[in-house]
């Protein structure tokens, strides 16, 4: 029988796991006559729990994996880390607070084997639990990462997606240290369907997404994904000369035919600090390319595994 595997990243969710083991094993029984399952969960050096809910379950079910790093390497490291370590046929991500729901396996893979996809994708129709500042950035990110970049970035889209084994591979054979997923399963094409859903709430614990780390993970999707910052950079500096020759020719046509001094000390210091403020934006968008490119060069592993279920046998 085909095999499906089930990438589960963990961060300080020792209260989820058993409900979301409980939510799955549902779906799990339903498919069994059709396709075999393995639970890949992946402990990205959570500090509470996690770790011994992981060993639990994997003495309890044979077909419960997992991997521990050796410390917070971040979600994008432990979904690949996941997804290297998965040998199903087919390959899901999922979060464990069951805002994705398991359910849905089910069609997506009906979809994948009777109509063909590459891909059954999920997104959400709704940012329900979300603050209204966290929609209206979500949203306008989503605009303008859209506008800006040559892959397709689906506003809503989650992780939770089901994809074929040859899909898994294309994604895999891109060794990139700053990872931004949503972007690389767009970046490797493969026909996809996409299946729209409630937002669901968390069934325990709490969001380890702060507004930071969410607005970090976005510029690493901006700059992972398009250079237009840089040329937009660019043309700024272009502009801001163009400004200034005008100016240096509008003073001299004053003082030289109406005999106008040069005066006004403040208006000239309020000039100095917007240019010095667009000179350091536009330093700042060529160092985010510029530190990207030196995490990349330094060829550091993504992730450190310290232990796996295999490893306590």
């Amino acid at each position: 029988m085909e095999k499906i595997s089930v990438v589960i990243p963990c961060y300080n969710e020792e209260e989820a796991i058993p409900l979301f083991y409980e939510e799955i094993s549902k779906t799990i029984e339903k498919m069994k006559k059709k396709v075999t399952f393995e639970l890949i969960f992946v402990n990205d050096g959570s500090k509470d729990k996690t770790l011994e809910e992981f060993r639990k379950l994997s003495k309890k079910d044979k077909n419960v994996r997992y991997v521990s790093f050796s410390r917070n390497f971040g979600k994008e490291a432990a979904m690949l880390a996941g997804l290297e370590y998965a040998t199903g046929d087919y390959v899901t991500t999922m979060d464990v607070d069951l805002q994705d729901p398991p359910y849905l396996l089910e069609e997506m893979y009906r979809l994948i084997k009777e109509e063909g996809f590459d891909c059954v994708a999920t997104k959400s129709t709704s940012r329900n639990g979300y603050s209204f500042f966290r929609k209206f950035c979500t949203k306008w990110y989503y605009r303008i990462i859209g506008a800006i970049s040559k892959t397709e970035m689906v506003a809503g889209a989650r992780d939770f997606r089901l994809m074929t084994r040859q899909m898994v591979d294309a994604i895999l054979s891109m060794k990139e240290y700053n990872r931004y997923s949503k972007g690389l399963f767009s970046f490797v094409g493969f026909d996809t369907k996409w299946i729209e859903f409630e937002n669901q709430e968390r069934v325990a614990g709490t969001t380890k997404w702060s507004f930071w780390k969410l607005f970090s993970y976005a510029l690493d999707g901006i700059t992972a994904f398009s250079t237009t910052p840089l040329v937009l950079a660019a043309l700024i500096g272009v502009l801001f000369c163009f400004i200034a020759f005008v100016m240096i020719i509008v003073i001299i046509l004053k003082t030289v035919i109406w005999g106008d001094p040069v005066s006004g000390w403040p208006s000239l210091t309020c000039i100095v600090f917007l240019v010095g403020g667009v000179q350091l934006f536009c330093t700042g968008i060529i160092g985010q390319y510029l530190a990207k490119t030196y995490l990349e060069t330094k060829n550091r592993p993504v992730y450190i595994v310290k232990e796996t279920e295999s490893s306590k046998k």
